[in-house]
């Protein structure tokens, strides 16, 4: 569930490092042998590959008339002829992320600087797209999608959300955010003719209520649709919007809509279809249907089944949305996990030919790059004995031949890449745990360094690994699971003493804890230096972590969250206790959200070995989080609710024997406080003393109010100095 929280909970240590981290804003020209980016108010050009740098757009040209400063360019995308620049500013928060706010054209012959969609209201513009031929800009606002004449500024709205506040046209609701990444709700044709976009109707979703109590002296209600597990999903359609006429055919794959997900849909190249993949309720069985915009008839070309669930392309694709279409039409890139490793294939486009690209025992993770030109895929992925490392490999297209370690073998840790739409050029960046992060530029697939531009192989020095205080290794338990993990030392350790253990844990389906590369925040909430304050910090990947591990272990947790992880990670650190200077008397684990409830699960279930616990926003049933992934990983409840009784931290509670410190935000709209409100009762009811702490109106990174962080920090701290006392014995 939080990998969605990106940005905020990548410092908390466990989430994979992004493409965004070296991508910094960078819009590829279309033939990829430049970039434009911001700078100084302008925009300007790098040319590849000696990186001169031009100014593309002049502060001057950015400034509105009568404006006394220019566009803060947040987001850019130029027309398909190049002859236009649309810019992305004032944005504001939805959710997650900044995904409404205000859009400009520039012309890039005329130099006219106009706004779009003058008289809507201000910054509610989402998801911009200017069409294909280039005469009109689309845009949601308020749950409508309009079109706009780029010649003489008329407005058409194109959709009718009828009265109805939660009928969503062009984006989605809550959980389809949260849960498949879909945010931007529409595609124009090839010819710019139509608009495909989803329609949700979150009509049929009873809202949870949030409560301001603090804005005002009196309270305020904030509803939030949001499908708990159990509730069917959000109806949702896909609908063709012909632009002259305004009439929409509504797209007709089998099923009632109650009972599916539509987490992708785009065009086909050739205008002529929409493709659509449809998800079962259990979200096990995926089925892709080529539609006809004109009448809406569906045709099933190709669909797979898995005992567990079918992964989706928000799982493994760092460009999504869109299609993955190669051959000119012909065929399309797709990715199973159904021969036990993920794996990337071929597919015709009536679904009737599947040529397996990835061969052998390992799992693609990411896919970064499709090069027609020369015909190849770049992906990322890991060796079966590297699952902690990741490396850029390359596949031919055509099926034939080995997949290619493109990224130094030398340099052991995370090599991440931002590639240019040609294949040829990429902004590099390698880091381990030892080494801080070096970006370059290198040329592909012979990853030379670019004229200039640092060897990272020259500058890498192996020796940083004696000198680092952490460790990385694997544990084997008793029942014969070996997990990956690390350690981090205090700053004077002495082996002949004993040190309290501080458990970093996450342990759920969205993230894994344990990667090689640099990750300054691995003890971020401590407010100071826990090696310096005499801790060992360790973190544990348990089986169901999203390690490049093949199905099986992925999917172990299937039915089994709060049961197959917490047993993992509880004998896991059975093992690493009997370490002579572990002193098992100071044992502590803590986490955020899905760690935050293993916090809890691990101190209700074994309270023999944790005996000091700080959970944070955590989960305390599976039945009070969202549908969409609770039941792709627990199945539905009205069919096995002993898995989610069984992994309730609600049902433990009355086990608790340590030290605990609960920690939430009112206004939660991921995890509700309610979650934890239940809890609070839980442990009344056994007269079990904790500390508690309410954040009123934060959300669930505790990003609002000043001094939140600082102040969660410094709590967190000193409870653990307490209850946890730091240092040798």
């Amino acid at each position: 569930m939080d990998n969605h929280l990106n940005r905020f909970l990548s410092l908390c240590f466990f989430l994979f490092i992004t493409v965004a981290a070296i991508a910094q804003g960078m819009l590829w020209a279309p033939d990829g042998n430049s970039y434009y980016d911001a700078e100084g108010g302008a925009i300007v050009q790098f040319k590849l590959p000696s990186l001169e740098k031009t100014e593309f757009v002049s502060e001057k040209q950015l400034t509105p008339a009568g404006a006394s400063a220019s566009l803060e360019v947040e987001d850019m995308a130029l027309s398909e002829d190049g002859g236009q620049l649309l810019v992305y500013t004032n944005s504001q928060r939805v959710w997650r992320y900044n995904t409404r706010g205000d859009y400009w054209v520039l012309n890039l012959k005329s130099n006219a600087l106009r706004q779009l969609g003058k008289g809507l209201p201000a910054a509610s513009l989402m998801f911009a797209k200017i069409s294909p031929d280039g005469s009109q800009a689309a845009y949601v606002s308020e749950h409508n999608v309009y079109v706009e004449n780029l010649a003489n500024g008329s407005i058409k709205k194109l959709t009718d959300s009828k009265g109805l506040p939660k009928l969503i046209n062009g984006t989605f609701d809550w959980v389809y955010e949260e849960e498949f990444f879909c945010r931007d709700g529409f595609r124009w044709s090839p010819d710019s003719k139509s608009i495909a976009y989803w329609q949700v109707d979150a009509n049929k979703i009873r809202d949870f209520y949030m409560v301001n109590n603090t804005d005002s002296v009196y309270s305020r209600i904030i509803p939030v649709e949001y499908p708990k597990a159990g509730d069917p999903p959000s109806p949702a359609r896909i609908g063709v919007v012909n632009v002259a006429s305004g009439f929409t055919t509504w797209m007709q794959p089998p099923g009632d809509p109650q009972e599916h997900y539509i987490p992708r849909m785009e065009w086909t190249p050739d205008g002529r279809e929409v493709i659509l993949q449809q998800l079962n309720r259990k979200q096990n069985e995926s089925r892709l249907f080529l539609c006809s915009p004109a009448n809406g008839e569906a045709r099933l070309i190709y669909q797979e089944q898995d005992d567990a669930w079918v992964a989706t392309k928000g799982e493994w694709d760092d460009n999504m949305p869109g299609w993955d279409w190669v051959n000119g039409g012909k065929d399309f890139i797709w990715v199973s996990e159904k021969d036990g490793w993920r794996h990337i294939y071929l597919i015709s486009r009536d679904g009737k030919k599947e040529t397996l690209l990835t061969k052998g025992d390992h799992d693609m993770m990411s896919l970064s790059c499709i090069d027609e030109k020369h015909g190849l895929i770049y992906y990322q992925s890991s060796p079966p004995d590297k699952a902690t490392q990741f490396y850029l490999y390359s596949v031919s297209l055509n099926g034939k031949g080995e997949p290619k370690m493109v990224s130094p073998a030398e340099l052991p840790g995370t090599h991440l890449y931002y590639i240019s739409p040609n294949g040829q050029y990429a902004r590099y960046r390698f880091s381990n745990y030892f080494t801080r992060p070096v970006v370059s530029w290198v040329n592909l697939p012979n990853h030379v360094p670019l004229a200039g531009q640092k060897d990272v192989k020259q500058a890498y020095d192996a020796s940083g690994k004696d000198k680092s205080r952490l460790e990385y290794f694997t544990v084997t338990t008793e029942e014969g699971i070996t997990m990956d993990a690390w350690m981090a030392k205090p700053s004077d350790f002495d082996p002949t003493k004993k040190y309290p253990v501080v458990f970093q844990v996450y342990g759920e389906p969205a993230a894994a804890t344990v990667k090689d590369s640099w990750q300054p925040y691995r003890d971020f909430l401590y407010a100071g230096d826990m090696a310096a304050d005499g801790y060992i910090n360790i973190s544990i990947d348990n089986r169901g972590t999203p390690a490049p591990k093949g199905r099986a272990w992925r999917k172990a947790i299937y039915r089994n969250i709060g049961q197959a992880n917490i047993r993992d990670q509880a004998m896991a650190a059975r093992e690493i206790l009997k370490a002579p200077y572990m002193d098992t008397s100071r044992v502590a684990v803590w986490g955020w959200s899905g760690g935050g409830s293993s916090t809890l699960n691990l101190m209700f279930q074994y309270p023999e070995i944790y005996k000091v616990g700080v959970a944070i926003a955590p989960v305390t049933s599976s039945l009070l989080y969202d549908n969409i992934y609770t039941e792709r990983y627990m199945g539905l409840p009205q069919e096995n609710m002993e898995d989610y009784e069984a992994g309730a931290a609600l049902t433990y509670a009355k086990n608790l024997q340590g030290r605990l410190l609960l920690v939430h935000g009112t206004n939660d709209d991921n995890v509700h406080f309610q979650n934890s409100e239940m809890l609070v009762n839980e442990l009344v009811k056994y007269n079990k003393q904790f500390q508690y702490m309410a954040y009123p109106g934060r959300s669930h990174g505790m990003r609002e109010g000043e001094g939140t962080m600082m102040h969660l920090s410094t709590m967190a701290t000193e409870f653990l100095r307490t209850h946890c006392p730091p240092g040798a014995r």
